[in-house]
């Protein structure tokens, strides 16, 4: 059995049109508000979707 590193669990928090007339500016202040909650966000580009999406990551489960 090899020993691989675990990869952390996405958990996508929320979803935004990328052609939403205020470009990735929601997708920024939601971010910055599950920071100050304590939720580690942040802000992706799904191109395949054409969407922003705010995500945080868990560590895997072992």
């Amino acid at each position: 059995m090899t020993d691989q590193p675990t990869r952390p669990v996405r958990t996508v928090l929320k979803r935004f049109p990328a052609a939403g007339p205020y470009g990735s500016w929601p997708v920024d202040q939601y971010t910055a508000h599950k920071q100050a909650q304590g939720q580690p966000a942040r802000g992706v580009m799904d191109l395949h979707a054409d969407e922003f999406l705010v995500i945080a990551d868990s560590p895997a489960p072992h």
